[in-house]
């Protein structure tokens, strides 16, 4: 029987980041269209090349993106907001909806679903013309052809798309679903004149997010008339990071060719193969979401048990989700004692063929054997290591208790404005500034030795002293250090606590140009000393204004790191918390009074179903009070978040009992604020009036109109004036104009208000 294998979808930013360097020396103007290209053509055709070489059947196209994968579904279907209709040049046409121009916002941006990946949230009004565009599908088809690779190709499903669409006037964005499945009827049969029997993976996440009834009714009837456009495409419906039970019912009453599920992070999907006859049933086996090896005897028994209701023939060994999520490969990494247990993105290749070969083979070869019994004694050293348990870390589990801050908010709050006496809509940033070419080489040359450790302190002094210097300049209220010393908010501390491993090139897409490097955690966590205190006390001795001590808290830090797969996310969250709590007590000791725990990730941590967010909740909030507890009445706690829809957690952010929470509504205006109003939240609120991730710098004016705007929801005794997030991806320049523009634009606000 030949070997099936499927891989969902493959990296987009290359081996080294070759994506991001050449996006951000095309946004610069120093490279043009033809050789930004020039790149893409190149990574497209070694990451095909890299699953053919390895025995991959069904290799994806048009899973690569410039910049998101939801904005190239806009752009197909010619979704384009009518601010940016007046621009030609598909190129520019194509970032500036995604980054903003001068005159327009940038469309908004959120996670994609519970990963750290960003998409671009399409916007449908009743002045789009939807059709079709079909460009970038057939061309990156044919340079896959042209190398004698058929690729399957990638789509988002239009039930998923429509789902993540905001709409001009709240209207149900199913009421656009005739016109876009009229340009997905229009490019199927365009598909079909490619080549017979072409594959198409229909997207369709949406279906593990507890479908209602009214999405559960559009499944059949949707995928029924998209497969009697053209009878010889093959039509996959692929789901991923949960399970699809509902849908797969459905699904089962149409003509569709397959149907993908995660048996990762969805084993429920089990209850559903009864419903599946006479389709392809594409096994999500291999973790696409985390870089842990397979444990292939676990795997090939799941496969049997899978056999006993679907036909073996009928059965596709695939990844759970698409390697986008993961870092490339292993090559060249260190720690190799340690990397037996992990598997990057082409490994998973490896994973998903080798699996294939011994599920369908009658007889395993000696080789093959070997490699089972091999992996199989990996996993029994791994729970064996010393590596992984820490008995001292175990023993204060036993005796640490959550605690509550010693009085309740009310009381807190009139302790704090007596004593920091500050002024209305006080203004401060998230914490970064920006981080330059020559601040990330100062941190490789220490790190790899070349500079003195005096050398390396005097010149992170010197920034920081520079920002203190800027922040008084400008007249902010409550100061940031601007983090120079850190390369990233979460591989920071990590680095600086036991139980975590990093990589060389473990880097994965977090937006556009924005890649990320996730620590691993393997095992216990601790702070073997402080992490913070030192570059905060220095920055606090260079001013009279309060600064902020800035920390990232246990869920954000599980959330954006590779989290151990042999415990429960609960017990590695309460040991990163007993390490921030013995943080801010050496703040406080050291007079720091104002102190920032971020939890960036919060929501995108939460689980897909409803039943399981209760289990989430109570974790993610008992950790985060476990770290804050030791917080005197005195000692103002703020917190961070990214991204986040407060409606369905603004009763667990209140029981979080952070003084102060900042939240990203640049782009978003209003809509994620009316719930704070509406349950007469009395916290205080930093609402973000600028948005740092577009280049383009608001006007006084606009920035006053953004704060007005937020007055209308929020009280003016306590909202405070901020940007959305931390400016490291900006430039100086930009942020300098910004940050005057935004505290001239407070103070203005603040006087009209007395």
């Amino acid at each position: 029987m030949t070997n099936k294998t499927w891989i969902t979808g493959f990296s987009r930013i290359g081996e080294n980041r070759e994506l991001k360097k050449a996006l951000e020396l095309f946004w610069k103007g120093k490279s043009s269209k033809e050789e930004l290209e020039s790149v893409a053509k190149e990574l497209r055709k070694k990451h095909w090349q890299e699953q053919k070489m390895r025995g991959v059947e069904y290799i994806s196209s048009n899973d690569f993106s410039f910049y998101d994968h939801m904005l190239d579904t806009a752009v197909m279907l010619n979704a384009i907001p009518s601010r940016f209709q007046k621009i030609k040049d598909s190129t520019t046409l194509y970032f500036s909806m995604a980054r903003g121009t001068k005159d327009a916002q940038a469309m908004e941006m959120t996670k994609w679903f519970n990963t750290n990946y960003h998409y671009i949230v399409p916007e449908l009004s009743p002045s789009i013309s939807f059709k079709l565009n079909a460009d970038k599908i057939i061309k990156e088809y044919n340079e896959a052809f042209e190398l004698g690779i058929e690729t399957k190709i990638n789509l988002i499903g239009p039930l998923t798309f429509l789902s993540l669409c905001k709409t001009e006037n709240g209207e149900d964005p199913f009421t656009y679903l005739d016109s876009v499945l009229c340009v997905y009827k229009e490019l199927l049969a365009k598909m079909a004149k490619l080549q017979a029997n072409t594959v198409l993976q229909f997207e369709e996440p949406i279906f593990v997010r507890n479908p209602s009834s009214i999405l559960i009714s559009k499944i059949a009837s949707t995928y029924q008339s998209l497969c009697e456009v053209s009878p010889k495409n093959k039509i996959a419906v692929v789901t991923y990071f949960e399970h699809a039970t509902e849908a797969v019912k459905e699904l089962s009453k149409t003509d569709v060719w397959g149907i993908g599920l995660d048996f990762v992070y969805g084993s429920y999907n089990m209850s559903a193969l009864s419903e599946i006859r006479n389709k392809k049933l594409i096994v999500g086996l291999v973790d696409g979401r985390n870089v842990w090896a397979n444990d292939y005897e676990e795997s090939l028994d799941l496969l049997e048990k899978i056999s006993a209701e679907i036909p073996k023939e009928n059965m596709i060994v695939s990844t759970a989700a698409s390697l986008l999520h993961c870092p490339y490969s292993l090559k060249g990494e260190p720690h190799k004692d340690l990397y037996q247990w992990f598997s990057f993105g082409v490994e998973k290749i490896v994973e998903v063929v080798f699996l294939s070969e011994l599920f369908f083979s009658e007889n395993r070869s000696e080789k093959n054997e070997e490699r089972l019994n091999k992996n199989k004694q990996i996993f029994i050293e791994k729970r064996r290591s010393r590596f992984i348990t820490d008995d001292n870390v175990q023993k204060r589990m036993g005796s640490f208790i959550t605690k509550e801050r010693p009085m309740d908010f009310n009381a807190r709050y009139k302790i704090q404005r007596e004593k920091f006496n500050l002024p209305l809509l006080p203004t401060t940033t998230i914490g970064s500034f920006p981080q330059t070419a020559e601040l990330r080489q100062l941190r490789r040359d220490y790190k790899n030795n070349t500079i003195s450790k005096h050398d390396y302190e005097t010149q992170i002094k010197a920034y920081i002293d520079e920002c203190v210097a800027l922040q008084e300049e400008i007249g902010l209220d409550v100061l940031v250090h601007g983090e120079p010393e850190r390369n990233d908010m979460v591989e920071y501390f990590g680095e600086l606590m036991q139980g975590f491993l990093f990589t060389q090139k473990g880097w994965v897409q977090s937006y556009g140009s924005r890649c990320v490097k996730p620590p691993i955690i393997f095992g216990d966590v601790s702070r073997p000393y402080p992490m913070t205190v030192p570059w905060i006390s220095y920055a606090q001795s260079k001013t009279s204004k309060k600064m902020k001590g800035m920390l990232t808290g246990p869920v954000t830090i599980i959330n954006w790191s590779f989290a151990r797969n042999d415990i429960s996310k609960a017990e590695v969250a309460k040991q990163i918390a007993m390490a921030l709590s013995d943080e801010i007590v050496d703040l406080q000791k050291a007079g720091i009074s104002i102190i920032q725990v971020d939890e960036a990730a919060f929501k995108e941590g939460y689980p897909l179903r409803k039943e399981k967010v209760q289990e989430y909740e109570n974790w993610a909030v008992e950790s985060f009070k476990m770290a804050v507890s030791v917080a005197a009445p005195e000692t103002q706690i703020h917190t961070h978040m990214c991204y986040s829809d407060f409606n369905d957690i603004i009763h667990t952010i209140e029981s979080m009992d952070a003084d102060v929470i900042t939240i990203e509504t640049a782009r978003s205006g209003n809509k994620l604020l009316e719930i704070f109003k509406k349950t007469h939240y009395e916290h205080e609120i930093g609402p973000g009036v600028y948005d740092i991730h577009s280049p383009r710098i608001p006007s006084v004016e606009e920035f006053e109109t953004q704060i007005k705007m937020r007055l209308e929801v929020l009280s003016k005794d306590k909202m405070w004036v901020n940007p959305d997030c931390g400016l490291k991806t900006r430039s100086w320049d930009e942020v300098k104009s910004a940050l005057k523009n935004m505290v001239q634009a407070a103070d203005n606000v603040r006087r009209s208000l007395k």
